[in-house]
């Protein structure tokens, strides 16, 4: 299992518009995709502008090569990507430890 980890700013005053659409573009758009396991999406609470989205991948390469090199990245940016105010920086993690 892979979770990528995207850090997200948007342009402030967007959050509540923003909600909506992050929540869409990954319900309508990111899970139909090939390895998806599940997502969450975090808000700031001292900066409100920035969000930590954090989705679960079968492995790497479902999300870099087969999301990413889709139609669906397009569609997934159309829906989420104008509330951008910089590109996100994004990374890829494996689970080394957990509680419970």
């Amino acid at each position: 299992m892979i979770l990528e980890l995207a850090d997200i700013r948007i342009h402030p005053g967007r959050q509540a518009e923003f909600d909506v659409a992050i929540k869409k573009g990954v319900e309508t758009v990111i899970a139909k995709a090939k390895g998806f396991k599940g997502y969450k999406v975090n808000k700031g609470v001292e900066s409100p502008e920035r969000y930590l989205l954090m989705i679960f991948w079968e492995s790497l390469e479902d999300h870099t090569v087969g999301f990413r090199g889709s139609p669906a990245y397009a569609e997934w940016r159309a829906i989420a990507g104008g509330f951008f105010a910089g590109p996100p920086t994004v990374e890829h993690f494996t689970l080394l430890s957990k509680s419970g």
